[in-house]
């Protein structure tokens, strides 16, 4: 979701709010002798705004945590792979340009096949780890009398060991979603903190009316960056492919 949607998005969350304070002054108006009951609205708008602010900060460290994780996934894995195409200097002159080539491919389907279908919550498939096999066949020394030679490809099978854990961690960060329990009381609690603000006997004023679209503003960018960060590598905010475009672009 570009910017201009998500100010779009909370702007007509707002003035739905503002119309509904209207509304509701207008259909229910308070009597002269009803009795006042804002201490009433204003204790349960208090409890149900604290259990709201513990629902919301659960799921942006959720959220956040995934994010987070898939970040690091992907900076160990290009790392890992870089460091694999810088070894390959060391190997026996048959091998090298066969290590950078298959190196090279890997990188290119990870950014080029596997960040869409990523980013759409797709499975990636064996693609990626056919290439993987590739590159690691590529760097298998068999006989080799030097022994800088021996100790390069040992080093490279251990850098590709680093490709493969953070290879799992990224296809499993891609596959994270935040609990359907926790989108349920993100939902909810938004509604009846909104609903509190105007359905206890308060009268229209201008004051209330600007708080009512402040909060219900808020309420609307908070959960729109939630769903954005519960996308680890969506467009906006999710984790890009930079780390692997800057050692192979």
């Amino acid at each position: 979701m570009a910017l201009l949607e998500t100010l779009v998005v909370v702007l007509g969350v707002a003035l739905v709010a503002a119309l509904s304070v209207f509304a509701k002054t207008r259909l229910f108006p308070a009597g002269e002798d009803e009795e006042p009951r804002e201490d009433v609205a204003e204790y349960i708008a208090m409890m149900v705004s604290v259990l709201y602010a513990v629902v919301l900060g659960l799921c942006l460290v959720s959220v956040w945590e995934t994010r987070s994780a898939a970040s690091d996934h992907v900076q160990a894995e290009a790392s890992a792979l870089h460091q694999t195409y810088l070894l390959a200097d060391a190997l026996p002159p048959a091998q090298r340009q066969p290590v950078r080539d298959a190196a090279r491919t890997y990188a290119s389907h990870v950014v080029d096949v596997e960040w869409p279908a990523m980013a759409g919550r797709e499975p990636l498939g064996a693609s990626g780890w056919t290439l993987l096999d590739q590159l690691r066949r590529a760097g298998e020394v068999t006989r080799s009398d030097r022994v800088s030679e021996q100790i390069a490809a040992q080093e490279l099978l251990a850098q590709l060991g680093y490709v493969d854990d953070a290879r799992r961690g990224r296809e499993a960060a891609a596959q994270e979603q935040l609990s359907p329990v926790l989108w349920t009381g993100l939902l909810i609690g938004g509604v009846l903190t909104l609903a509190f603000m105007f359905l206890f006997g308060i009268k229209r004023s201008a004051t209330h009316v600007v708080m009512v679209m402040g909060l219900s503003g808020f309420i609307a960018f908070t959960v729109l960056l939630i769903h954005q960060l519960d996308s680890p590598f969506g467009e906006m905010l999710g984790a890009s492919p930079d780390a692997f475009t800057r050692y192979f672009g």
